[in-house]
């Protein structure tokens, strides 16, 4: 159960696909509709991240358990120019595309773990993960 999949992003239809590797995946694991969602929004919302800012990069996708526990873990990572200002991409509300802003802060919302390694000139790690409640 633990063999990482996952897609590359490298043009807008990409995101789509990374949107429907994951909701499979999380359905498979045993997510309810609405957890299923969020991850979803997760998703998209990372992947529309690199398809943005970094050009390319890729969604990885992991089941994963514990002692008493199962979940999704979500990396996305890139090549891209990495985030300058973390402290301000992580408030809510900041947006440099226009779009809701929802964006980084939205998917820590979404999500019950978030962790991210950014290097400006080298790229950003975001890793993620999602519980079954």
């Amino acid at each position: 159960m633990n063999s990482l999949s996952y897609v590359s992003i490298m043009k807008e239809w990409d995101i789509v696909a990374a949107r429907q590797m994951g909701r499979e995946l999380s359905k498979q694991i045993g997510f309810g509709t609405v957890d299923q969602a969020r991850i979803t929004t997760a998703i998209s919302e990372l992947a529309r991240n690199i398809y943005l800012y970094a050009g390319e990069g890729q969604i990885c996708f992991e089941a994963i358990k514990t002692l008493d526990q199962k979940g999704i873990l979500i990396i996305a990572k890139d090549n891209g120019p990495g985030i300058k200002d973390l402290s301000q991409v992580m408030e809510d509300g900041y947006s440099t595309s226009g779009g809701l802003g929802a964006g980084l802060p939205g998917v820590r919302r979404l999500m019950d773990e978030f962790d991210i390694e950014t290097e400006v000139g080298k790229g950003t790690k975001i890793s993620t993960k999602k519980w079954v409640r």
